[in-house]
């Protein structure tokens, strides 16, 4: 008996909302595989991904992420016997909202280069404190 797998969901354009980018992108783990995806020259495949950060992501989590971002219309994921090839949707979304996925990524680089902030980093300092020192 031959087994069918059922066929992957993907968005069209006129479905892809900010707010749906936005909430796939919320998780970290998403936002730095997504940003790999986009940062790679070619596509990938999800096994590419089972270290994320130097933390061991298992396959059934990793298939959850894939999905959220894949719903959100952010990659395209294709079968390849038992692998998926993951490419991103960046030409199309830049279509639709021009610079979004450009600024989240720059966005995302900038922040995971810096230092992580501490829970009192500007506390008890009004926000032009902050700005002037």
């Amino acid at each position: 008996m031959i087994k069918c797998m059922r066929p992957l969901f993907h968005p069209s354009i006129e479905d892809i909302t900010v707010e749906g980018i936005m909430h796939a992108l919320s998780d970290p783990v998403r936002v730095a595989i997504f940003s790999d995806i986009v940062g790679s020259a070619c596509s990938k495949t999800c096994s590419n991904f089972l270290k994320i950060k130097e933390k061991q992501i298992p396959k059934s989590t990793l298939s959850q992420h894939f999905k959220a971002l894949r719903e959100a219309g952010l990659i395209r994921g294709e079968r390849r016997g038992v692998e998926m090839l993951i490419t991103p949707r960046c030409p199309e979304i830049e279509t639709r909202f021009p610079g979004l996925i450009a600024a989240i990524v720059s966005a995302y680089v900038i922040q995971s280069q810096g230092k992580p902030r501490t829970a009192s980093a500007g506390k008890g300092r009004s926000v032009a404190d902050r700005k002037r020192a």
